[in-house]
């Protein structure tokens, strides 16, 4: 009988774009995916530690797992495995665990496993890049990973720590990456990584590298993931104008006060963040901008939070993930003084949520008798398509005749307030 796999994926697109190449590994081996709330051989959990809240939920999926009848195979990677391992290695109910550096062996050990040679994880060899082309994924959009690890040192900041120094992709995998999943039926591709803005190998910078994607034929479009402020400019600005880029930034900010920023050791300030917003809006008006806030970093006053909201305010992100500062075991931050009391941040996360809403309905409601290509991830069995349009606003319309992964020109006519904001149209 074919053996059972099945995925729990926590965290960043990075993740995302790994548990797919693995997925794919399996796909290809002839073994069945299943749900993960579902009975299957082997459950591979891909963990987040970013947060403590991260923490939780990757604890509480590898409970999950581990109580499965049958004594499933358990495997546990991702940044918890860096992060917690001793942890890990003290419970007797998890079968490997997997760093990020050696995560795209999962295939081998499970196949290895069940020929009845159980594989030291501590001997694998270390490849970051050597994930297979996402034949089969969870998604109808491909995440192409062109960098991992991080060279900045945010006091808060546990990546560094779990994911290691910057090494940046070879340029031609990454080409030949993406020409191979467009041959494959993807219609969009997905750049991701850590600190995607300083992705350099050889003479290869990040702009170089988008203008070279968006030179691959094919009916598909490239969009770009979290991304921060260094390195961007004139040249990254201007490849916009091409219909290939999809005109979104998730622009990483973190705070809107330079003292907080300057506190968190960010390598950049608060007034070249605003002029690189200037830039790109000047330029492009209707670019969709979203970005990441922390609320309650040690030492925030009251003054420091009201100055973050005002730049979102002005700014008008259509969608702030608003984080809640915890602290990480081995940053900076841990001994800082001035914590902030939990109270403090969640009324500080409310308010940067509710200018987040507000943000996004004004943002959303200006596309209102405007066309979006949509992208449709899925019909619903009513008829009712779903998808991304290309300034990530989503849409749903009547499908009429249409199918999943196919652009659709929709005209939108409102905003559906009660499934969060989304907005309706028809072709």
């Amino acid at each position: 009988m074919r053996k059972k796999v099945a995925f729990k994926t926590l965290g960043c697109r990075l993740n995302q774009s790994e548990s797919d190449s693995l997925l794919t590994d399996f796909y290809k081996a002839d073994y069945k995916i299943v749900d993960f709330n579902d009975k299957a051989d082997i459950y591979i959990i891909n963990t987040c530690t970013v947060t403590s809240q991260s923490d939780h939920k990757s604890k509480n999926y590898i409970n999950q797992a581990c109580r499965r009848e049958d004594s499933p195979i358990v495997i546990v990677t991702g940044c918890m495995a860096n992060h917690q391992r001793e942890y890990l290695e003290k419970r007797d109910d998890i079968t490997y665990i997997v760093e990020n550096k050696t995560k795209s062996s999962i295939f081998t050990i499970v196949d290895s496993h069940f020929k009845g040679e159980k594989i030291n994880t501590n001997d694998l060899k270390e490849d970051l890049f050597n994930f297979s082309p996402a034949e089969k994924s969870f998604h109808t959009r491909s995440f192409i990973k062109i960098n991992d690890g991080c060279n900045n040192n945010c006091l808060y900041c546990i990546v560094p720590l779990v994911r290691g120094r910057a090494v940046s992709r070879p340029a031609e995998s990454i080409i030949d990456n993406i020409r191979r999943v467009v041959a494959l039926g993807y219609k969009e591709v997905v750049l991701t990584g850590v600190n995607i803005s300083c992705y350099r190998y050889k003479d290869t910078g990040f702009e170089d590298l988008v203008e070279n994607i968006l030179d691959i034929k094919g009916d598909f479009r490239v969009r770009i993931s979290s991304i921060e402020p260094e390195g961007i400019g004139d040249k990254l600005a201007a490849l916009f104008a091409n219909p290939k880029l999809c005109p979104h930034l998730h622009l990483c900010l973190q705070s809107g006060s330079e003292n907080m920023l300057s506190k968190m050791r960010r390598v950049y300030n608060l007034s070249g963040y605003l002029k690189i917003v200037d830039l790109f809006k000047s330029k492009y008006p209707a670019l969709n901008l979203t970005t990441d806030i922390i609320v309650g970093f040690p030492g925030e006053t009251d003054k420091d939070f009201q100055e973050t909201c005002k730049v979102v305010k002005d700014i008008g992100f259509s969608h702030i993930h608003t984080f809640k500062f915890s602290i990480r075991k081995g940053t900076d931050a841990e001994y800082m003084p001035e914590q902030i009391p939990d109270k403090i941040k969640h009324e500080r996360s409310e308010k940067i949520r509710e200018i987040s809403n507000i943000n996004k309905f004004n943002y959303r409601k200006s596309f209102i008798n405007k066309t979006q290509l949509v992208l449709i991830e899925r019909i619903s069995p009513d008829g009712v398509a779903k998808g991304y349009g290309e300034h990530y606003v989503p849409v749903k319309f009547e499908s009429v005749g249409c199918s999943r992964n196919t652009f659709a020109n929709v005209r939108i006519n409102g905003i559906d307030k009660k499934e969060d904001m989304i907005l309706t149209g028809e072709i």
